[in-house]
């Protein structure tokens, strides 16, 4: 699985800011999420997940085909690497937020996601054969302390410590082992081939789980959920997520993951909930910080994407 990454010295600004606009706007959608998972509580999960994993692999195939993009076909240890996004960050992921909750208050595992931005600005570079950034290892700290200011504390045991450590390592996973294929195959073949190997993992889970009836219990409201979380949560936040990652590097692509909890504590006003804390406002005001901190200094590239930042495959 070893390949050459050459060293790219620089990022251009221009490049910077439409990743950062990429990552902002993947990151809301992803945000937009929690509200609608809170109406699918008591569907079967596994199923609903492989519904909606299914669904997001039909629309990105079929956009892509429909606009002429290239999907260029997986070879050899990129079939792996694949699997390793689809296991760890979308399959391992759902059992282990499951699981979680079962020991830990929701607010718990969030916290844990949010830590993402420290795992990924020291272990991005190291996995492409840098060296983290100082500022952005520092500015990934101050954006996962905003970002556990959003999204509170809570009560938990050492089981629920171990499921939100697993939710930390596979949402890390889900971008770091999408480094090394991402300059070739480009977000949108990566983001289809995770999402269909994906589908193919949770239904066979659902099935052993939940049962074969578990589809036909799925509600109106459930299917039109699974709608939102395919177009929105899914395929337009991959793509976005992965462009941003091939312009930006993991490391400073996610810091943006703090932008999560703020889009979903905006969103819920939005949507007629009621009005944050003033520790949740005072949370997205460090984030904020914490993203000038990441992006104020020598805009230097990553190594740990190095082909994908020249990759014209990058492109939305």
């Amino acid at each position: 699985m070893s390949q050459a990454f050459p060293v790219t010295t620089s990022v251009p600004l221009d490049r910077t800011r439409i990743g950062a606009v990429l990552a902002v706007a993947g990151m809301a959608c992803v945000g937009s999420s929690v509200a609608v998972s809170q109406t699918i509580v008591d569907a079967p999960l596994f199923t609903l997940q492989a519904v909606r994993y299914a669904m997001a692999a039909v629309l990105l195939l079929v956009i892509a085909v429909a606009t002429g993009r290239s999907l260029p076909r997986p070879r050899g240890t990129e079939w792996l690497w694949l699997a390793g996004v689809a296991t760890s960050g979308l399959v391992v992921f759902n059992v282990a937020v499951v699981r979680g909750v079962a020991h830990a208050e929701p607010a718990v595992i969030g916290v844990a996601v949010a830590s993402v931005p420290v795992l990924l600005a020291v272990a991005g570079p190291l996995f492409g054969g840098g060296r983290p950034a100082p500022a952005v290892v520092v500015a990934a700290v101050v954006v996962t302390a905003g970002a556990v200011l959003v999204q509170g504390g809570g009560r938990t045991d050492a089981a629920g410590i171990a499921w939100a450590l697993l939710v930390l390592v596979c949402e890390a996973g889900f971008t770091l082992l999408a480094v090394p294929v991402l300059a070739r195959l480009g977000p949108w073949a990566v983001s289809l081939h995770s999402v269909w190997i994906a589908a193919l993992a949770l239904a066979g889970i659902g099935l052993v789980v939940e049962g074969p009836a578990a589809a036909g219990a799925l509600g109106a409201g459930d299917l039109l959920a699974a709608v939102h979380l395919a177009v929105v949560v899914t395929a337009l936040a991959f793509v976005l997520w992965y462009s941003a990652v091939g312009r930006l590097g993991a490391g400073r692509a996610g810091l943006f993951t703090g932008v999560v909890p703020v889009s979903a504590a905006i969103g819920g006003v939005l949507l007629g909930g009621p009005v944050p804390a003033l520790t949740v406002w005072l949370g997205a005001a460090v984030v904020a910080a914490g993203l000038v901190v990441g992006f104020g200094g020598p805009r230097t590239g990553s190594r740990s994407t190095a082909r994908s930042v020249m990759s014209q495959r990058t492109r939305l």
